[in-house]
């Protein structure tokens, strides 16, 4: 191996090397202070603190090359598998440079650095032992990969000598299976030998901080390649440096200036105001009144940044009167999604800034049409308004499972969303009719107010989402919206939580059956089937049962609710209100579907 490549055969063999007391605990112990002394690991190279190469372990280069990506913190599940690199993590947080949470569920536990990074910009490395644990959490990744989102995982895997059935190991004679499931799954690479490190976080760098479409980086770490012992130059590693700067820029000028009606997806609440005249709200199959007129009407569709998926443009039909499409993007496969599309790739934040400047010095101006235009999607916003505003009004319908009068899903969720936005709360919406529901009600005037994984519609996501509060460097708090069966998917955070410190509040809107799926029987065929049990949870009990957990009972009205809600705010730590929604064919339980 060259010196280029910052890799070199160390002048002892690792026995030798461990043998002379060259690379025990004490000396991982000094080099994790001399890093931290210098105030990091790239000061501690630039004044020769640390020498370089430096003769180290697999698993404590993969610490050191992370470090020097700025990954510091660790969400881990440890086993047989991964013992090795939970020592060095132990090391290292004892001076101060890195932290390990310990987590009871890995898909849970995925869905906590996916909401970190999303939420709170951070970058993580979930680490699991070999086998079962591994699955579940790259089943978890499922959502970054879905959303965009880059997070490390680092999974304990068989060893590179083949030498017979592990007892985690997938059970067949086949080289590298678990680095086969999760390269399908997401990009993936086998630390098959340490002299690979280099490439390994190069290409780790370049999948979890991709300027276009962000995901997760899977790391195999064979169990015999984690204690061997590698010579290597840390100047060498890649670290964040080297990405180019992303150009910033409002698409709310541009928007503007042109006259156009903006139509959101369901991930992209408060790119404009909620209020502002030109937001037409979600469009698409689940969306709004506005948004779908919006897409009806219009002759020219500038698409933004989209992935173009189902929810978005109705699977190709959503804008059926469109004649021209410009299409902004950076990833080179979704500026093409349109035929005859003027295809505008790079940047979307420095494409959108260049294009307002050129409206701006050839003096374009909004014409009568487009102001007549305006006019028409004004006054079908005010129909939405008018719409959702007769739901949140209506009389409590009587719900034959609760056998009483209770509030409907949206009337809940409004409240849910109007006391979240009051003191200034982030919303975390789990799948199903809540999340349906919820793009269709909240009012955000800001980008992340709302964070909904639309991306894979993944159950138990939002609850377990709420662990990155805490562990983010400046926490938010934040509000879980759960249906009763996506909280059952994940309720370890009700520990998790305790253990941590979080402080947050999960809202269980509890309709005792998955109304989005029976409300697709019912009206595609007529019939709901296998979609709702007669098995009652007492929530506020289950919840109660954790030492440290304030659980409520939401009430059935908006002013029981509002003042559960209130009660949750003020506790220090994890909160559960409970509340009975509708489920019915009342017209008014439900804020419809507007798109086709």
């Amino acid at each position: 191996m060259s010196d280029r490549d910052g890799l070199n055969e160390p002048g002892m063999d690792g026995a030798d090397l461990v043998r002379a007391g060259l690379n025990g605990p004490t000396q991982i112990a000094e080099r994790a202070k001399a890093i931290a002394k210098a105030g990091g690991l790239e000061r501690a190279l630039g004044e020769g603190i640390l020498p370089s190469p430096v003769c180290v372990t697999l698993a404590e280069a993969l610490v050191l090359g992370l470090l020097k990506q700025g990954v510091k913190k660790y969400l881990a599940i440890f086993g047989h598998g991964s013992t090795q690199i939970g020592e060095v993590l132990r090391v290292y947080e004892d001076a101060g440079l890195t932290r390990t949470f310990q987590f009871r569920n890995e898909v849970a536990m995925a869905h906590a650095a996916t909401a970190l990074r999303w939420a709170y910009g951070e970058v993580s490395a979930v680490v699991t032992s070999i086998g079962p644990g591994a699955l579940q959490a790259m089943a978890g990744s499922l959502a970054a990969a879905s959303n965009g989102i880059g997070v490390y995982h680092l999974y304990g895997d068989e060893t590179t000598h083949g030498e017979g059935y592990n007892m985690q190991q997938v059970p067949k004679p086949l080289q590298g299976a678990y680095a086969m499931i999760t390269g399908v799954m997401n990009r993936s690479y086998t630390l098959h030998t340490p002299e690979a490190l280099r490439e390994a976080l190069r290409q780790g760098i370049a999948t979890v901080h991709h300027p276009a479409k962000p995901g997760p980086f899977t790391l195999m770490l064979p169990i015999n390649t984690q204690p061997q012992l590698v010579s290597l130059s840390l100047d060498a590693l890649p670290s964040l440096g080297a990405l180019p700067p992303l150009a910033p820029a409002d698409d709310q000028v541009l928007a503007e200036r042109i006259g156009a009606t903006v139509v959101l997806a369901p991930g992209s609440t408060g790119v404009l105001p909620d209020a502002h005249a030109q937001n037409m709200h979600v469009g698409g199959s689940k969306g709004s009144i506005s948004g779908n007129y919006a897409m009806l009407e219009a002759e020219l569709l500038i698409a933004v940044g989209t992935r173009a998926v189902c929810q978005s443009d109705c699977s190709g039909i959503g804008y059926p009167n469109v004649r021209d499409v410009i299409n902004i993007n950076l990833d080179v496969d979704d500026v093409r999604h349109y035929n005859q599309a003027l295809a505008l790739q790079g940047d979307i934040g420095a494409v959108l800034d260049r294009l307002d400047h050129m409206l701006e010095r050839d003096g374009f101006e909004i014409n009568a049409a487009k102001r007549a235009w305006l006019t028409d999607c004004a006054a079908k916003k005010f129909v939405w308004r008018k719409f959702k505003q007769q739901r949140y009004e209506a009389t409590l319908p009587f719900d034959e499972v609760w056998k009483k009068p209770v509030l409907t899903q949206p009337q809940a969720i409004k409240v849910t969303a109007d006391f979240a936005k009051s003191v200034g709360a982030l919303k975390l919406f789990d799948a199903g009719d809540v999340q349906a529901n919820g793009f269709q009600i909240v009012e955000d005037d800001s980008p992340l107010d709302t964070i909904t994984e639309a991306g894979a519609s993944y159950m138990g996501f939002a609850s377990s989402a709420l662990m990155a509060g805490a562990l983010a460097d400046q926490p938010r708090y934040a509000i879980a919206f759960s249906g009763d069966g996506s909280f059952l998917m994940n309720p370890q955070i009700l520990v998790d939580a305790v253990a941590h410190g979080l402080r947050a509040t999960i809202v269980i809107f509890d309709n005792r059956r998955m109304a989005a799926i029976s409300a697709l029987q019912v009206a595609q065929y007529g019939k709901d089937f296998r979609t709702n049990d007669n098995v009652a949870v007492d929530y506020v009990q289950l919840a109660s049962a954790v030492s440290g957990v304030v659980a409520l009972d939401g009430g059935d009205t908006s002013e029981t609710l509002r003042a559960a809600l209130e009660q949750a705010c003020a506790h220090g730590g994890l909160s559960v209100v409970h509340v009975p929604v509708y489920a019915g064919p009342d017209p008014l339980g439900d804020m419809g579907a507007h798109g086709q």
